[in-house]
């Protein structure tokens, strides 16, 4: 219940914050002009001076708005269109007297505006407006106090209080803390005046009993933190040391003032000293589902069913649709419940792998239910359709056939329109934008609580508990043992990718005597501190250290931090620290995810900030690079816009079908959006088949062939009539891998013009660039080939120009810079010059 309402006239961003905490607020619209989207449970104060306007407010109901407040002639107008418990009535206590009955009973609460807090007055006009709620506004000087709180809840009045009578900050004569306002009624049973606090999650499900003091509720309004009182300990700061910190989203009393509910996001391990989500026992039904699922979203294995739902869009949708159709054909009890349980997990799947939480949808269920306008709710035509179909019965479900053909889609380019063949140059669309939106929380968190954040975010995202998260040289040798063979393969690796970017380090001075006089210089250095993105966890990738680790050390970086996710145990892979050791990394970073990206952005105590950040990852780390690079407060560039893996075989007469086929195969196995294109070159049917075939044969004999069923049959095959054709095709398409079998494949490089790297002739697989030939494999996707290089040496370099002038040469240049810098209105630049064309060189 609400112990007293805040009035907003003016922005106050961390005020309106806080008491969102409380409940609902009463925004002023005629502060605004247009009015903005008002939050959600808000209640509206409308112009009294401007004509009523329905349909607006209805709008601003349906969208979430808990109610309306109206002066007494829009009320007339309004009353049997808006339901009675969205509408309060402004009113002047002079003008009690004119309200009708009709009036009393299509309201549910009064906005009364009085002189001063007159306690019998306003009993009086409660009785009056019997079974409605009345709102006391004082237009006194004289502030409010707790005691006036305290005494219109006794007479069933809520006081009313502007936001220029509200602080954070202590009660003073002219201001009264929020807090203080809040716990005016509260009251406490207990010898040691604490209040039973029952602690639950957004949706209600308990999490445990606590007890809290007015010192600790101030902490939580102001802070957002879960903050109570330990009867032994004084103040307890939820999480300080544990790291299951909580958030506070609503503080509430109950109907007798003597206990409160905090409704809280938990984070970490849970709220139990016993690392339980609740003190009550292990969470059931849809909140234990809900849990599960959130932990397979982030650590299920690839290839896993549950890994499948999550990462192909299709087969979810089928699931989601066939489950809700047994739904439909169930009759008893018992079936009805069994499949909308199977209904409840697909749809679960689909919303957590969209970020949406059952919390989302219970707010969303809120605000359809104070929808006041209406849809006929009539079923679309294509479901109508539908229902006189046969029904499929649950013994009739068909599972995926995992011995069907595992084929490509074929077009023909010669038969294509232009619309249809820029379809096949499409990726799927990347929505960059709401990635982004839910990397923001993570990087803000490290910003600005640093270490901190970053160990709570391992904790919970890698599932390591650590004490520091950054390892400095020298590496301890037993962190780097590995199989000999392993070794010697690294170590041949390094020897052709350092010998290969070692030859592209620019250490020459371009220097241009553009006029007698005049000398332009131009001359590279490296960037001082770079940061490398290794991705792991549960994979092992010392090939990607060395890819970024190699040209970061022959361009003469000075401090090289290398990002990688510890395993389980808080370990790295051996394999990684070895690379970390032979290119000399200045730091090892036991992170992943944005928390990683963050922490080298910003810097923390212990994670030395970079310039620039280099790496593969997956979307969370692709969105967190592309936010930190446009945050100036972190000054950090990144290598490239990143996306799935894509492979472009371009094939002709001379391909081996088993060759080209294990080239698509070997980047179709990287995850189910990895993007494979075979660009056919007048293939006969028979060849065509026989490529085909491989694909399928091939596919079959693989672990990861779950994963390849989904790429390739997302993938196309395009048949050309010609080499130039087909060159012309890919350079559209601009991929990160290009593969050539090709007669005389050497002789067509020249024609490339877009692509990441090119791989030349029947015995150049993809895999030799992604090991250990020398070039680099990270490498620009998404048609992102068009305007960036892979990485390489000269990524780690910046190049600075410098220019010295004789005088002579600025007695012949000057008279032109003068007159452009007048040109421009620039006088400090022109005299600049001609102070001293003027001195004359002496």
């Amino acid at each position: 219940m609400a112990t007293f309402l805040p009035l907003l006239t003016e922005e106050n961003p961390s005020l309106f914050v806080a008491l969102n905490r409380l409940g609902p607020v009463i925004i002023d619209a005629q502060k605004s002009t247009p009015l903005p989207q008002p939050p959600q449970h808000s209640y509206l104060l409308v112009d009294q001076n401007t004509p009523v306007d329905l349909q607006a407010i209805a709008s601003w109901l349906d969208e979430g708005v808990e109610k309306v407040i109206v002066s007494l002639t829009s009320a007339k107008e309004l009353i049997g269109t808006i339901p009675p418990d969205r509408l309060l009535l402004l009113l002047d206590v002079a003008n009690v007297s004119a309200v009708s009955d009709k009036v009393r009973s299509g309201v549910t609460g009064v906005l009364l505006k009085t002189p001063s807090i007159d306690f019998d007055l306003i009993s009086s006009v409660s009785k009056f407006f019997v079974g409605s709620t009345i709102y006391v506004l004082s237009g006194s000087d004289t502030l409010p106090t707790v005691s006036n709180i305290r005494e219109l809840q006794r007479i069933g009045a809520i006081l009313v209080l502007p936001d220029y009578q509200l602080t954070l900050q202590a009660t003073s004569v002219t201001h009264l803390n929020i807090a203080d306002a809040f716990l005016a009624p509260v009251v406490s049973d207990r010898p040691d005046g604490l209040f039973p606090t029952v602690v639950t999650t957004q949706t209600g499900h308990s999490l445990g009993l606590v007890y809290s003091s007015k010192e600790s509720v101030k902490e939580s309004i102001i802070s957002g933190k879960g903050v109570y009182q330990s009867r032994k300990h004084g103040l307890w700061r939820k999480g300080e040391t544990s790291g299951a910190t909580q958030e506070v989203v609503r503080i509430r009393l109950d109907c007798d003032s003597d206990s409160l509910e905090f409704r809280v996001v938990q984070h970490g391990a849970g709220f139990c000293h016993l690392n339980r989500q609740s003190c009550f026992g292990q969470a059931s039904g849809l909140p234990a589902l809900e849990n599960t699922l959130k932990s397979r979203l982030e650590s299920a294995p690839e290839g896993s069913y549950t890994k499948r739902l999550f990462t192909d869009p299709a087969l979810l949708r089928s699931k989601i649709m066939e489950e809700a159709d047994e739904l439909c054909q169930a009759t008893t009890k018992e079936d009805i419940a069994f499949e909308a349980a199977d209904l409840f997990y697909f749809t679960l799947t689909k919303c957590l792998a969209s970020g949406v939480e059952i919390a989302d949808i219970e707010r969303s269920l809120d605000l359809k239910a104070k929808k006041i306008t209406r849809r006929p709710g009539n079923a679309k035509p294509q479901w109508i359709s539908k229902v006189s179909s046969t029904p499929t019965s649950v013994s009739e479900k068909k599972p995926v056939d995992t011995d069907a053909p595992i084929k490509m889609c074929t077009s023909d380019l010669s038969a294509v329109s232009s619309t249809e063949r820029q379809e096949l140059l499409r990726r799927p669309v990347l929505k960059s934008d709401e990635m982004i939106e839910k990397v923001k929380p993570i990087v803000e968190a490290v910003r600005v609580r640093g270490d901190d954040a970053l160990l709570e975010l391992t904790a919970k995202f890698d599932r390591a508990q650590l004490s520091s998260t950054v390892v400095f040289p020298p590496f301890a040798s037993e962190s780097m043992i590995i199989a000999d063979d392993v070794r010697r393969s690294i170590d041949v690796a390094y020897s052709n990718i350092y010998k290969f970017h070692a030859a592209q380090v620019d250490t020459s001075t371009l220097v241009v005597e553009t006029m007698p006089g005049v000398v332009c210089s131009r001359f590279a250095r490296p960037i001082a501190r770079v940061g490398l993105y290794v991705p792991g966890g549960t994979a092992i990738l010392p090939s990607t250290a060395l890819m970024l680790g190699i040209p970061a050390q022959v361009a003469g970086c000075k401090e090289i931090v290398l990002a990688t996710p510890p395993r389980a145990d808080g370990s790295i892979s051996p394999e990684v620290m070895y690379v970390a050791h032979l290119v000399g990394a200045s730091a090892i970073l036991k992170a992943g995810g944005a928390q990683a990206v963050a922490a080298m952005a910003y810097g923390t105590k212990t994670v030395p900030k970079v310039d620039k950040i280099f790496g593969p990852g997956n979307q969370w780390v692709t969105a967190a690079k592309m936010l930190v690079q446009n945050d100036t407060d972190a000054l950090v560039s990144i290598d490239m816009p990143a996306g799935p893996s894509e492979v472009l075989v371009i094939a002709d007469h001379t391909a081996k079908p088993a060759f080209v086929a294990a080239d698509l195969l070997s980047q179709a196995e990287h995850g189910v959006d990895s993007q494979v294109v075979l660009v056919a070159v007048n293939l006969t049917p028979e060849h065509l088949a026989s490529i085909e075939q491989e694909v399928d044969d091939q596919a079959h004999a693989l672990s990861r062939v779950d994963i390849v069923r989904q790429s390739i049959n997302k993938s196309i095959i395009v048949k050309v009539a010609n080499v130039d054709e087909a060159i012309a095709f890919s350079n559209d398409y601009a991929p990160e891998h290009l593969i050539l079998h090709l007669e005389n494949a050497s002789q067509k490089v020249a024609q490339i013009d877009n692509a990441g790297s090119v791989f030349v002739g029947p015995y150049t697989p993809e895999s030799c660039g992604d090991y250990a030939s020398g070039t680099n494999h990270t490498l620009p996707t998404n048609g992102y080939a068009r305007q960036f290089s892979g990485v390489n040496t000269l990524s780690f370099q910046k190049h600075i120009t410098s220019q010295e002038i004789t005088a002579a040469g600025l007695d012949v240049l000057g008279p032109v810079v003068a007159t452009l810098a007048d040109c421009e209105g620039l006088q400090a630049h022109a005299n600049a010059v001609r102070i001293r064309l003027r001195d004359g060189g002496d």
